[in-house]
């Protein structure tokens, strides 16, 4: 493999306006996540933005940013059209699709994300960490996926994504982690197929590749990393962030 990390960071996020340049200890979310990204030492980093704020930001922090189209409809267009622009010749056949809002992500989960590609029927590869609690089980904004993992196994198959509590009886619960990476050719399909009907009514785009009947494995994770969705997630990583440095 040869893997490319692309970050789609877009300044519109409805719950959060502006959330690529929230400041967490003096500087923007983005700076937080790219820096994580090119730790994790497993390819060139790009970050795929729509406005020009976040661009400079970006160049700021060391980083590069690729222009995209600010209509496209979701992350995954955005990385397939960035992946395009920085890459037209088609050098790296995998890309790794870091979401933005992951400012505490360890750089060691970014090389995890890659081993279920290690098995050639693998289209996408993505993670998920253990359920720890009934709250965590049957919140919605929490997705859960349907895998089994064999005894000594590090990675397994994804047979269904569900924001309910999915399978039912006895055994663990996976959380999904929405970090993917692809095969160029796997994702240059899923952002050419339409929303699927099952995708448009649990709101979960990755149900568009399962119906297309593409392979996603999982691999597995102690704990799944803090995103900031709202106003309180926000207040959170930055009082992480303080403890960090006083830590440091």
């Amino acid at each position: 493999m040869n893997p490319i990390v692309i970050i789609p960071a877009r300044m519109a996020s409805s719950r959060l306006p502006g959330k690529p340049l929230a400041e967490i200890a003096g500087r923007p979310m983005i700076a937080h996540v790219l820096e994580r990204a090119m730790r994790a030492d497993i390819g060139p980093v790009a970050v795929a933005v729509c406005d020009a704020a976040v661009a400079q930001a970006v160049e700021q922090a060391g980083g590069h940013p690729v222009m995209t189209d600010p209509d496209l409809p979701s992350g995954s267009d955005r990385v397939w059209q960035a992946l395009e622009r920085v890459d037209p010749a088609g050098k790296h056949d995998t890309v790794v699709n870091l979401q933005g809002d992951l400012p505490g992500v360890m750089p060691d989960i970014l090389r995890t994300v890659l081993l279920p590609l290690h098995d050639a029927r693998t289209d996408i590869a993505t993670l998920v960490a253990p359920v720890q609690d009934a709250p965590e089980a049957a919140a919605e904004s929490v997705v859960k996926v349907a895998c089994a993992f064999h005894e000594g196994a590090d990675t397994a198959r994804a047979l269904y994504f569900s924001r309910v509590a999915i399978p039912w009886g006895q055994g663990p619960l996976w959380h999904h982690v929405g970090i993917y990476a692809y095969r160029r050719a796997a994702l240059r399909q899923f952002v050419s197929n339409p929303e699927s009907p099952l995708e448009r009514r649990e709101r979960l785009e990755q149900l568009r590749a399962l119906e297309a009947g593409m392979h996603i494995g999982c691999a597995r994770i102690a704990q799944a990393p803090f995103g900031v969705d709202t106003p309180a997630d926000l207040e959170r990583a930055r009082m992480a962030a303080t403890m960090d440095g006083a830590r440091a």
